[in-house]
Protein backbone atom coordinates (compact mmCIF):
# COMPACT_ATOMS: atom_id res chain seq x y z
CA UNK A 1 0.00 0.00 0.00
CA UNK A 2 1.61 3.25 -0.89
CA UNK A 3 1.94 5.93 1.80
CA UNK A 4 -0.95 8.43 2.51
CA UNK A 5 1.22 11.26 1.55
CA UNK A 6 2.04 9.57 -1.75
CA UNK A 7 -1.36 9.34 -2.17
CA UNK A 8 -1.89 13.57 -1.36
CA UNK A 9 0.37 14.32 -3.97
CA UNK A 10 -0.91 12.34 -6.77
CA UNK A 11 -4.16 14.16 -5.65
CA UNK A 12 -2.44 17.51 -5.73
CA UNK A 13 -0.83 16.62 -8.77
CA UNK A 14 -4.19 15.98 -10.46
CA UNK A 15 -5.80 19.06 -9.00
CA UNK A 16 -3.05 21.16 -10.52
CA UNK A 17 -4.01 19.76 -13.81
CA UNK A 18 -7.44 20.50 -13.36
CA UNK A 19 -6.46 24.34 -12.49
CA UNK A 20 -4.65 24.31 -15.55
CA UNK A 21 -7.78 23.39 -17.86
CA UNK A 22 -10.06 26.04 -15.84
CA UNK A 23 -7.66 28.23 -15.96
CA UNK A 24 -7.23 28.11 -19.45
CA UNK A 25 -11.43 28.75 -20.10
CA UNK A 26 -11.55 31.11 -17.32
CA UNK A 27 -8.33 33.22 -18.94
CA UNK A 28 -10.42 32.92 -22.75
CA UNK A 29 -13.29 35.16 -20.56
CA UNK A 30 -11.15 37.09 -18.68
CA UNK A 31 -8.30 38.68 -19.93
CA UNK A 32 -5.38 39.29 -18.21
CA UNK A 33 -5.20 42.30 -15.74
CA UNK A 34 -1.59 42.42 -15.79
CA UNK A 35 1.43 44.62 -17.95
CA UNK A 36 -0.38 46.20 -21.03
CA UNK A 37 -3.71 44.96 -19.99
CA UNK A 38 -3.93 46.05 -16.86
CA UNK A 39 -6.29 48.86 -15.80
CA UNK A 40 -4.93 52.39 -14.28
CA UNK A 41 -7.50 52.59 -12.15
CA UNK A 42 -6.82 49.44 -9.95
CA UNK A 43 -6.47 50.77 -6.29
CA UNK A 44 -3.75 48.17 -5.36
CA UNK A 45 -0.75 47.11 -7.41
CA UNK A 46 2.91 46.01 -6.84
CA UNK A 47 5.87 47.54 -8.12
CA UNK A 48 7.08 45.23 -11.41
CA UNK A 49 10.04 43.90 -9.75
CA UNK A 50 8.94 43.78 -6.29
CA UNK A 51 6.08 41.40 -7.84
CA UNK A 52 8.14 39.20 -9.63
CA UNK A 53 11.02 38.59 -7.07
CA UNK A 54 8.00 38.54 -4.59
CA UNK A 55 5.60 36.22 -6.78
CA UNK A 56 8.46 33.70 -7.58
CA UNK A 57 10.55 33.15 -4.03
CA UNK A 58 8.06 30.46 -3.06
CA UNK A 59 9.10 28.15 -5.53
CA UNK A 60 13.06 28.60 -4.53
CA UNK A 61 12.29 29.27 -0.83
CA UNK A 62 9.47 25.90 0.06
CA UNK A 63 11.69 23.48 -1.43
CA UNK A 64 14.85 24.43 -0.07
CA UNK A 65 12.91 24.34 3.82
CA UNK A 66 11.16 21.27 2.76
CA UNK A 67 14.21 19.64 2.15
CA UNK A 68 16.26 21.26 5.06
CA UNK A 69 13.19 19.80 7.45
CA UNK A 70 12.55 16.53 6.59
CA UNK A 71 15.36 13.64 6.08
CA UNK A 72 15.04 13.71 2.28
CA UNK A 73 16.15 10.28 1.54
CA UNK A 74 15.33 9.91 -2.20
CA UNK A 75 18.04 12.89 -2.54
CA UNK A 76 20.54 10.64 -2.23
CA UNK A 77 20.24 9.36 -5.58
CA UNK A 78 21.53 11.61 -8.35
CA UNK A 79 18.57 11.58 -10.59
CA UNK A 80 16.57 12.88 -7.74
CA UNK A 81 18.86 15.66 -7.15
CA UNK A 82 19.74 16.68 -10.91
CA UNK A 83 16.00 17.52 -11.18
CA UNK A 84 15.20 18.97 -8.03
CA UNK A 85 18.17 21.02 -9.08
CA UNK A 86 16.43 21.93 -12.65
CA UNK A 87 13.73 23.18 -10.87
CA UNK A 88 15.36 25.14 -8.54
CA UNK A 89 17.88 26.79 -11.10
CA UNK A 90 14.90 28.24 -13.49
CA UNK A 91 13.36 29.78 -9.98
CA UNK A 92 16.97 30.87 -8.79
CA UNK A 93 17.20 32.66 -12.19
CA UNK A 94 13.25 33.89 -11.79
CA UNK A 95 13.28 35.14 -8.68
CA UNK A 96 16.90 36.56 -8.04
CA UNK A 97 17.82 37.59 -11.45
CA UNK A 98 15.09 38.82 -13.67
CA UNK A 99 13.37 41.21 -11.76
CA UNK A 100 16.68 43.02 -11.56
CA UNK A 101 17.25 43.39 -15.28
CA UNK A 102 13.21 44.53 -15.68
CA UNK A 103 13.49 48.14 -17.37
CA UNK A 104 10.37 50.00 -15.83
CA UNK A 105 7.68 47.16 -16.04
CA UNK A 106 4.19 48.52 -14.95
CA UNK A 107 3.02 47.39 -11.84
CA UNK A 108 0.85 44.19 -10.92
CA UNK A 109 -2.47 44.07 -9.59
CA UNK A 110 -2.22 42.98 -5.90
CA UNK A 111 -4.69 39.71 -6.92
CA UNK A 112 -2.83 38.74 -10.09
CA UNK A 113 0.92 38.81 -7.56
CA UNK A 114 -1.14 36.95 -5.00
CA UNK A 115 -2.33 34.04 -7.39
CA UNK A 116 1.11 33.68 -9.00
CA UNK A 117 2.39 33.83 -5.13
CA UNK A 118 -0.15 31.10 -3.63
CA UNK A 119 0.47 29.14 -7.04
CA UNK A 120 4.56 28.87 -6.48
CA UNK A 121 4.20 27.88 -2.91
CA UNK A 122 1.61 24.82 -4.37
CA UNK A 123 4.11 23.84 -7.35
CA UNK A 124 6.98 24.59 -5.07
CA UNK A 125 5.90 21.81 -2.22
CA UNK A 126 4.81 19.34 -4.63
CA UNK A 127 7.72 19.00 -6.95
CA UNK A 128 10.17 19.02 -4.08
CA UNK A 129 7.97 17.04 -1.51
CA UNK A 130 7.54 14.18 -4.44
CA UNK A 131 11.27 13.93 -5.73
CA UNK A 132 12.51 14.23 -2.02
CA UNK A 133 10.66 11.73 -0.20
CA UNK A 134 8.90 9.69 -3.19
CA UNK A 135 10.16 9.65 -6.48
CA UNK A 136 12.01 6.07 -7.24
CA UNK A 137 14.45 5.82 -9.81
CA UNK A 138 17.05 3.57 -10.98
CA UNK A 139 20.69 4.71 -10.36
CA UNK A 140 21.05 4.43 -14.08
CA UNK A 141 18.17 6.99 -15.11
CA UNK A 142 20.30 9.13 -16.30
CA UNK A 143 21.26 7.91 -18.91
CA UNK A 144 17.95 6.84 -19.63
CA UNK A 145 17.09 8.43 -23.05
CA UNK A 146 13.69 9.87 -21.67
CA UNK A 147 16.25 11.79 -19.06
CA UNK A 148 18.72 12.62 -21.52
CA UNK A 149 16.28 14.49 -24.20
CA UNK A 150 14.08 15.16 -21.16
CA UNK A 151 17.42 17.49 -19.65
CA UNK A 152 18.50 18.67 -23.47
CA UNK A 153 15.06 20.07 -23.58
CA UNK A 154 14.54 21.85 -20.51
CA UNK A 155 17.98 23.39 -20.85
CA UNK A 156 16.99 24.38 -24.38
CA UNK A 157 13.70 25.76 -23.59
CA UNK A 158 15.59 27.78 -20.36
CA UNK A 159 18.16 29.96 -22.67
CA UNK A 160 15.32 30.25 -25.17
CA UNK A 161 13.05 31.85 -22.51
CA UNK A 162 16.18 34.02 -20.63
CA UNK A 163 17.17 34.95 -24.45
CA UNK A 164 13.35 36.11 -25.36
CA UNK A 165 12.98 37.88 -22.56
CA UNK A 166 16.81 39.84 -23.19
CA UNK A 167 14.79 40.61 -26.74
CA UNK A 168 11.80 42.22 -25.23
CA UNK A 169 13.43 44.24 -22.32
CA UNK A 170 15.78 46.02 -25.25
CA UNK A 171 13.33 46.97 -27.76
CA UNK A 172 13.17 50.48 -26.77
CA UNK A 173 15.81 52.64 -26.98
CA UNK A 174 16.46 54.74 -23.32
CA UNK A 175 13.92 57.62 -23.26
CA UNK A 176 11.53 55.57 -25.72
CA UNK A 177 8.11 54.99 -24.71
CA UNK A 178 5.32 52.75 -26.38
CA UNK A 179 5.22 49.21 -27.82
CA UNK A 180 6.80 47.68 -30.80
CA UNK A 181 7.01 44.59 -32.39
CA UNK A 182 9.97 42.21 -31.67
CA UNK A 183 12.28 40.85 -33.63
CA UNK A 184 14.79 38.27 -33.53
CA UNK A 185 15.26 34.86 -32.12
CA UNK A 186 11.98 32.79 -32.19
CA UNK A 187 10.08 35.64 -32.70
CA UNK A 188 10.52 35.74 -35.90
CA UNK A 189 8.42 32.49 -36.26
CA UNK A 190 6.01 33.00 -32.73
CA UNK A 191 4.55 35.83 -30.59
CA UNK A 192 5.03 34.34 -27.77
CA UNK A 193 8.30 32.77 -27.61
CA UNK A 194 9.49 33.70 -24.15
CA UNK A 195 6.71 31.81 -23.86
CA UNK A 196 7.31 28.75 -25.85
CA UNK A 197 10.54 28.46 -24.33
CA UNK A 198 9.27 28.11 -20.49
CA UNK A 199 6.92 25.58 -22.11
CA UNK A 200 9.32 23.37 -23.35
CA UNK A 201 11.36 24.05 -20.66
CA UNK A 202 8.51 22.10 -18.50
CA UNK A 203 7.68 20.01 -20.60
CA UNK A 204 11.53 18.58 -20.88
CA UNK A 205 11.42 18.69 -17.00
CA UNK A 206 8.22 16.10 -17.26
CA UNK A 207 10.24 14.01 -19.91
CA UNK A 208 13.04 14.11 -17.55
CA UNK A 209 11.12 13.07 -14.28
CA UNK A 210 9.14 10.67 -15.92
CA UNK A 211 6.36 11.98 -13.15
CA UNK A 212 2.67 12.43 -12.48
CA UNK A 213 3.60 15.71 -10.27
CA UNK A 214 6.40 16.89 -13.27
CA UNK A 215 3.58 16.22 -16.24
CA UNK A 216 1.09 18.27 -14.28
CA UNK A 217 3.27 21.30 -13.76
CA UNK A 218 4.16 21.07 -17.47
CA UNK A 219 0.26 20.84 -18.49
CA UNK A 220 -0.67 23.54 -16.11
CA UNK A 221 1.99 25.83 -17.91
CA UNK A 222 0.80 25.40 -21.00
CA UNK A 223 -2.41 25.62 -20.44
CA UNK A 224 -1.79 29.15 -18.82
CA UNK A 225 0.93 30.58 -21.10
CA UNK A 226 -0.68 29.29 -24.66
CA UNK A 227 -3.82 31.15 -23.48
CA UNK A 228 -1.94 34.26 -22.62
CA UNK A 229 -0.05 33.83 -25.62
CA UNK A 230 -3.31 34.17 -27.86
CA UNK A 231 -4.11 37.30 -26.35
CA UNK A 232 -0.76 38.60 -26.91
CA UNK A 233 -0.96 37.63 -30.78
CA UNK A 234 -4.68 39.10 -30.81
CA UNK A 235 -3.35 42.54 -29.49
CA UNK A 236 -0.46 42.61 -31.62
CA UNK A 237 -2.54 42.09 -34.84
CA UNK A 238 -5.00 44.63 -33.65
CA UNK A 239 -2.17 47.15 -32.47
CA UNK A 240 0.65 46.87 -35.92
CA UNK A 241 -0.49 46.64 -39.23
CA UNK A 242 2.49 45.36 -40.35
CA UNK A 243 2.97 42.70 -37.53
CA UNK A 244 3.58 39.52 -39.53
CA UNK A 245 0.80 37.33 -40.46
CA UNK A 246 3.05 34.50 -40.72
CA UNK A 247 4.00 34.44 -37.06
CA UNK A 248 2.13 31.51 -35.00
CA UNK A 249 0.77 32.32 -31.77
CA UNK A 250 3.14 29.95 -29.55
CA UNK A 251 4.54 27.12 -31.47
CA UNK A 252 7.08 27.50 -34.39
CA UNK A 253 5.11 26.39 -37.68
CA UNK A 254 2.39 25.05 -35.82
CA UNK A 255 -0.48 27.22 -33.47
Amino acid sequence: MEPVEKLQLDALAYLQCALGLLGSVVLRRVDSAYGRYASPGLAFRVPARAAWALQELPSLAVPLCVCAGTAAERLRRAPNRILLAMFLVHYAQRSLIFPFLIRGGKPMPLYTFVLAFMFCIYNGYLQSRYLSQYAVYADDWVTDPRFLVGFCLWLIGMLINIHSDHILRNLRKPGETGYKIPRGGLFEYVTAANYFGEVVEWCGYSLAGWSLQGGAFALFTFCILFTRARQHHQWYLEKFEDYPKFRKIIIPYLF
